[in-house]
């Protein structure tokens, strides 16, 4: 407990005292917001990567989807490295920061305002954005009260007001810089972390090839597709028992990152070319040692099967099938454990913090009741709602629902639903029009609300996946048959892309 307990001390110590440092070198809102769009390579990659994975990965997708789908869930690892991380780099990366740069855009609902001439797509963007993840701090919270019952006897609810405070003190002291700055160190820890946690559980259970043996003679008939029933080694195959599903987590968790206004903020801070380049590399190479870490180590779940993983109705409580695993991991490595499912968490929660302040104060106030509001007045205000953010979530985390995969589920497909397809399209078409981005929020919304009342796709994973798609299908055949933009006004616009250095925009940052 010594050991845990000084870890812990030690890890708040330093995201404080980033938290102050950064404070003396934020002076106006874009470096509180967007670190004066001057953060440099490493910064941005880990910043993009650690707000990606939290608790939710770690210890609700990871138990459930691992428990459901066996070694075959480290395809959803896979797929947030390569399309959650990778592509979205290669296709939104680049053009984000130019085009934003452009409309002097700090936030993804004042991108929509400026790009679609609408002031009315700004303030019920902000809104969405702010409901919408309410449900995904829940869900990290969730992630954490699992793991405070697993490595320690104290209070969860304390340990709660603590992390929490502690991570008001450094977003509200230091904004994006300081954030970054620590998802840099968290980064490091989360790393560092889930190797050895994956050799120590393995080696509990004799090694790899001895849990892989004991996966393939386990049947899983609680989530056997029917087409594979009867099938042998379905835990330990190349597409699990079953594959269809398995896809659908695959869209939500990589495809949905394009469209969350905390992660595409990341590129809006970007520094240069060379940063570009960088946090591609870095951020695809964290994504699969992280996501895929933790969903190969989620996989060998069963093996870890017990009374304490069942609810009292008898239904599988998959959020205590990883602390389950813990239990069997020396003091030390549990004290490891919990630093770096604090680190995940807390980047992850400094960063909705962060997106939830900016946008109502950006986004809502100053659009429509505080029309002349300051610099310093801004500045003020988005630090006061910082804290509002902060109590709104502990209030929150105090009964935290249960089934955190689902949580995330109803959050990421309302969100990405809304804004993926209008913003990706939005920064490559001159064609898509005002109307098709009120679609998009339409169904967005709307398909998530009627989804979690009629349930006519029984899972929120599925049923935001199929939002996603929906979007990307609409947005254009919309644009067809809705009353175009003013050409002069787009095409003013994409001269940002055309400006000639070395090569055109559209291929290099550089000045």
């Amino acid at each position: 407990m010594a050991a845990k307990i000084l870890m812990l001390i030690l890890f708040f110590g330093v995201m404080i005292a980033v938290g102050l440092w950064s404070a003396k070198r934020t002076s106006g809102v874009n470096d509180y917001v967007l670190g004066g769009r001057n953060v440099g390579p490493w910064l941005t990659a880990f910043a993009f990567g650690t707000s990606y994975f939290s608790a939710v990965v770690f210890i609700g997708y990871a138990g459930q989807f691992g428990w459901k789908y066996g070694l075959s869930s480290t395809w959803v690892g896979l797929g947030n490295a390569f399309i959650g991380s990778l592509l979205a780099w290669l296709v939104l990366g680049r053009r984000t920061r130019v085009m934003t740069q452009k409309l002097d855009a700090r936030t993804m609902p004042e991108f929509f305002a400026k790009r679609y001439d609408s002031k009315a797509l700004q303030i019920v963007g902000s809104l969405i954005a702010f409901i919408f993840l309410i449900p995904y701090t829940a869900s990290v919270y969730n992630g954490l009260s699992r793991l405070f019952g697993m490595a320690f006897s104290i209070d969860y609810k304390i340990c709660v007001v603590v992390m929490a405070l502690l991570t008001g003190v450094y977003v509200i002291a230091g904004g994006y810089t300081a954030t970054a700055l620590n998802d840099f160190i968290q980064g490091i820890i989360m790393l560092i972390g889930i190797c050895s946690i994956i050799v120590a559980v393995l080696n509990n259970q004799g090694g790899f090839l001895n849990a892989i043996r004991q996966l393939s003679e386990i049947y899983p008939e609680d989530t056997v597709t029917p087409q594979l029933a009867g099938s042998k080694g379905l835990l330990t195959s190349f597409f699990g028992p079953d594959p269809l599903n398995l896809l659908g987590v695959v869209i939500l968790t990589s495809l949905g990152t394009w469209g969350l206004p905390q992660m595409v903020h990341k590129f809006y801070t970007i520094k240069d070319e060379k940063a570009v380049r960088t946090g591609t590399i870095v951020s695809t190479f964290f994504a699969i040692v992280i996501a895929g870490g933790c969903y190969f180590l989620g996989g060998f779940g069963r093996l870890f099967d017990s009374p304490a993983i069942y609810a009292a109705n008898g239904s599988i409580a998959y959020d205590t099938i990883v602390p389950q695993m813990l239990l069997t991991l020396p003091d030390i490595l549990i004290g490891i454990t919990v630093v770096l499912v604090l680190s995940a968490s807390m980047s992850t929660l400094s960063s909705l913090v962060l997106t939830s302040s900016s946008t109502l104060t950006l986004d809502v106030l100053k659009v429509t009741v505080w029309k002349n509001m300051s610099e310093k007045q801004q500045m003020v205000v988005m630090r006061v709602l910082v804290a509002v953010f902060v109590i709104i979530s502990v209030v929150i985390a105090f009964n935290p629902p249960t089934f955190i995969a689902q949580l995330m589920g109803v959050s990421w497909g309302a969100l990405a639903g809304a804004f993926l397809a209008p913003f990706m399209y939005g920064l490559y078409s001159k064609n898509i029009t005002k109307g098709s981005v009120w679609t998009s929020y339409a169904i967005g919304v709307l398909f998530t609300v009627a989804n979690m009342q009629l349930h006519f796709i029984k899972s929120p994973i599925n049923a935001g996946a199929v939002t996603m798609l929906l979007g990307l299908v609409v947005v254009p055949l919309v644009s067809l048959v809705t009353p175009k933009p003013d050409r002069a006004m787009v095409d003013e616009i994409f001269t940002c892309y055309d400006t000639t250095v070395v090569v055109k925009r559209s291929r290099s940052l550089e000045e």
